[in-house]
């Protein structure tokens, strides 16, 4: 079966009752009509990238800031649609816990709680080793897509030498690219009844282990695939003491840290006592008030994914949405 912009393979699969049809792309008129969006305006996005980024420095948890570069409105719809169009429906490994349905760091902390051992490793500037040709490769390959539409793609998906970080499209492609190493890390630990999830950069082992051995094999596979292990944040946390996996707690059960609790009880205490807007002046917090309330609310609301039961939370939760109603 065939036309002027593209062609459908029917692929046989082992039960000859089964056929999966694969559309091939082979013109480059084919990707607008799918992706909603005139070829003059994806080859004039992709001839002047450095007009279509920002750079954003956001604050790090442990200090420091991260520099991302953010597209703006038209860039951000292409690369929406190229996820929506093709990206979404590329395989991925069921140990990448984060950017997929359904996923979140409550689930991926989930396959971690009450061990006797947890194990967290760290790539190293993740986003800045991926290269051009792997995310062409990986991405759009050639069994799918002509090459200049592999090129196209792959150019509006990428900036400068890395994939940017703020780009809604970075976070699939990696899913997409780290497929082959999740299933080989996947399967060398479930034969060592090892559980294992991926949160983009963030690796986290669990379970009655040997961790150099985990380490040295990670390395190896990591460094085949072109990075590295970042040193500075492998981490082995044993029973007994407070085990963390993306920002929860899973010692006996998902729960949130008490520092992170504490923190909003103190906030929610202050500013019900002498008011939200003469607390931030108070503290010489320069951010707007339906701002920070808006952030408040979000941290109370992410306690409550984690600890749903929490009472105490709720009524935050009720008050801070009341209050905003107030000040709207």
């Amino acid at each position: 079966m065939g036309c002027p912009t593209y062609r459908i393979l029917a692929i046989q699969m082992y039960c000859p009752m089964i056929v999966i049809y694969m559309i091939v792309y082979t013109e480059l008129k084919s990707i607008e009509k799918d992706l909603g969006i005139p070829l003059k305006t994806l080859f004039s996005v992709s001839n002047n990238l450095s007009s279509h980024y920002k750079k954003v420095k956001i604050a790090k948890k442990n200090g420091g800031t991260r520099e991302l570069r953010v597209p703006d409105y038209i860039l951000k719809k292409i690369q929406r649609a190229i996820c929506d169009t093709f990206l979404v429906y590329e395989p991925i490994s069921k140990y990448a816990q984060a950017y997929r349905f359904g996923s979140s760091v409550q689930k991926n902390a989930s396959y971690h709680i009450n061990m006797k051992k947890i194990l967290k490793l760290d790539i190293k500037h993740f986003f800045d080793s991926i290269l051009y040709t792997t995310v062409k490769d990986k991405c759009f390959p050639s069994d799918r897509f002509s090459e200049p539409i592999r090129i196209l793609l792959s150019v509006l998906c990428y900036y400068g030498d890395a994939l940017p970080q703020g780009a809604p499209s970075s976070p699939v492609i990696t899913n997409i690219i780290m497929k082959d190493f999740d299933i080989e890390v996947g399967s060398f630990c479930e034969k060592r009844n090892i559980s294992y999830t991926r949160y983009c950069d963030d690796m986290t082992f669990s379970g009655d282990f040997d961790e150099k051995e985990i380490i040295s094999f990670v390395k190896e596979k990591l460094f085949s695939c072109g990075y590295l292990i970042n040193n500075k944040k492998t981490t082995v946390v044993k029973e007994g003491k407070c085990q963390l996996v993306t920002g929860i707690v899973v010692n006996k059960r998902l729960s949130t840290p008490s520092e992170y609790k504490a923190k909003i009880r103190q906030e929610i205490y202050f500013g019900t006592k002498y008011g939200f807007e003469n607390h931030l002046n108070h503290t010489g917090n320069q951010t707007e008030l339906k701002s920070y309330i808006e952030s408040l609310l979000g941290r109370v609301s992410f306690a409550l994914q984690t600890e749903p039961d929490n009472n105490e939370f709720k009524k935050y939760k009720a008050q801070l949405i009341k209050y905003k109603k107030s000040i709207s």
